[in-house]
């Protein structure tokens, strides 16, 4: 689909435009709340930017969007702290939550009673029927860091979901093929989990306007989870499955507490039971590692579980304590890996936290891929698989992630192994697992080395990542490893903090602004270009977000208001 023609979409014609309010010092007019479409406008497109949809959503902004705010306010403030010295730790005022044995959370909804293999992925026409045709039995549908966020994948992706959901989610290819869903081998496709932007991230073709008439950028987060619930929830139901998502980025159990009472309004608001949706959490920032217990109370009439999103983790404590001296410098990305003793604490904690509330507990990605023209790279990236999936699956998860079909095989057998025909082992609450605020912040232990090739590989990473992003391609294939926009923040954000704390490679290079200028040179000269491509704006983003003195907290953030 392609945008074919600009337009604003507001409210309802029949909604009363103003009112006047009298008060002891005076009156002032008032506005009804509403949003605003500027994005141009492609085929189908009224079909999700419906009159009813938008009045839903405006209703969500003015009833939440202030409470976000505050939020990102207090994100802030944390980070603050984190620079100057204070540590994440365990909360002193909801110890009491923790040490009540008595709570769990809703659990599994209908259809996601087994998820022993997740496919992620975007959800252009394409790669969704892909996925749902793979043979997992949950498909991540990512509105997130595998989705670039142009206005079209946004959109579009809204309306893959929409068709999915009904059956009639189909694909022709610019060359003539024509794909269709026929699910697996049995005739079966995956329950869809969805997972809308973060809270961090605004959707600027979408303005909200409050009650005083001040404008502001809507949320991501609000417009992909709303669009999305408004017109496939009762769809989903009758399909006897049920309106699920992933919840990307929290940072505390507030921000928990803020998506419960959305889903609550929501329910409410369309007749839907209370408890109906159901929500798998990312545990993918270190605030959020020491809120594990908390984040699933909050949410707990309307959770199925939480996510190892190693990842985004890892970027997560590179940012927190990036400036904290090199107790916190991390070696070579390739060497921060699932064995080494913060991420060892980091998971088993998950798991046993998850299962001491009834929570199903999911497993990270590995970033490895297949290679279907070579097959060297094929048989490494399903032995390296095969490792992660089987220590996973011993450590208690209940399931994983692929980010290729051909791959599914593989993970799939590593989980069949140890839970047979279970749907889960929810039973193993792993006792013996006790985890200090120490264990979670040894960074020191990683190991490792800083190398001049380690250093090439984030520049060229990122730099390919980015140009792709821009290029409208969230999940980008980079050298047999599957990147997107958190393995990127890792990219640069390691290349920042090794500069900015005179780190020096193993070769002896002391890693300083000038060298690494000198390495972006020469990436850059030694790629392959063309008219179309995006470089030289893949480089200024990058430029911007691992050379300069200041730290963007997301890299996305700028580049989206900029190029987008």
């Amino acid at each position: 689909m392609t945008p074919t023609s600009p337009a604003t979409i507001d409210r309802p014609a029949s909604t009363p435009a103003s009112k006047t309010v009298k008060t002891t010092t005076g009156s002032f007019a008032t506005i009804r709340p509403h949003l605003e479409v500027t994005g141009t406008l492609g085929a189908r497109y009224d079909e999700i930017l419906t009159p009813d949809a938008l009045e839903f959503l405006a209703e969500l902004h003015e009833r939440f969007a202030g409470t976000r705010h505050d939020l990102l306010a207090t994100r802030l403030k944390n980070r603050v702290n984190a620079a100057n010295g204070r540590d994440p730790k365990f909360l002193d005022e909801t110890a009491g939550i923790r040490s009540d044995p008595n709570w769990t959370v809703a659990g599994a909804g209908p259809g996601l009673e087994d998820r022993r293999v997740e496919i992620t992925g975007p959800t252009d026409r394409k790669m969704a029927i892909n996925a749902l045709n793979s043979g997992a039995k949950v498909w991540l549908a990512d509105q997130e860091d595998a989705t670039s966020p142009t206005w079209a994948n946004v959109i579009e992706g809204q309306i893959s979901l929409f068709d999915a959901v009904r059956g009639q989610l189909d694909f022709t290819s610019p060359e003539g093929k024509h794909y269709t869903v026929t699910g697996d081998a049995n005739g079966g496709a995956p329950t869809i989990v969805m997972r809308p932007r973060g809270w961090h991230l605004v959707e600027k073709n979408v303005t909200f306007v409050d009650r005083a008439n001040h404008r502001m950028a809507a949320s991501g987060s609000i417009i992909d989870f709303g669009l999305y619930f408004f017109h496939n929830a009762k769809r989903q139901i009758e399909n006897g499955h049920g309106p699920y998502f992933y919840l990307p980025k929290l940072e505390s159990h507030q921000e928990a507490r803020l998506w419960n009472d959305i889903f609550s309004y929501s329910e409410e608001r369309l007749g839907i039971d209370h408890g109906t949706i159901r929500a798998t959490v990312l545990i993918e920032t270190i605030h959020a590692a020491f809120e594990m217990e908390e984040i699933l109370y909050e949410l707990r009439d309307h959770c199925a579980g939480l996510n190892a999103g190693r990842w985004d983790y890892i970027f997560s404590i590179i940012k927190t304590f990036r400036a904290r001296g090199r107790r916190f410098v991390f070696p070579d990305r390739k060497e921060i890996t699932m064995t080494v003793p913060f991420m060892r604490a980091y998971t088993e904690l998950l798991v046993a936290t998850c299962h001491r509330r009834g929570a199903y507990a999911i497993g990270g990605m590995s970033a490895f891929i297949p290679n279907r023209r070579d097959p060297e790279v094929t048989e490494r990236a399903l032995a390296q698989v095969s490792a992660d999936k089987k220590r996973e699956a011993g450590d208690g998860f209940d399931g994983t992630w692929v980010a290729h079909p051909d791959l599914i095989e593989t993970a799939q057998a590593e989980f069949d192994a140890v839970l047979g025909d279970r749907a889960n082992q929810l039973e193993r609450l792993r006792p013996e697992v006790s985890v200090t605020a120490a264990q979670l912040l040894d960074i020191s232990t990683v190991g490792g080395q800083i190398t001049e090739a380690g250093v090439r590989g984030n520049v060229l990473i990122a730099l390919r990542y980015i140009e792709s992003w821009l290029r409208g391609t969230g999940a980008a294939a980079i050298d047999n490893l599957m990147e997107d926009a958190a393995t990127a923040e890792i990219s640069r954000s390691q290349l920042w903090q090794w500069i900015h704390e005179n780190s020096v490679t193993a070769e002896g290079r002391r890693i300083d602004l000038p060298w690494v200028e000198q390495v972006l040179a020469e990436v850059v000269s030694g790629l392959d270009r063309t008219p179309t491509d995006r470089f030289d704006d893949a480089l200024e983003v990058l430029r911007d977000a691992a050379l300069s003195p200041e730290f963007p907290t997301f890299l996305t953030v700028g580049a989206y208001a900029r190029f987008f």
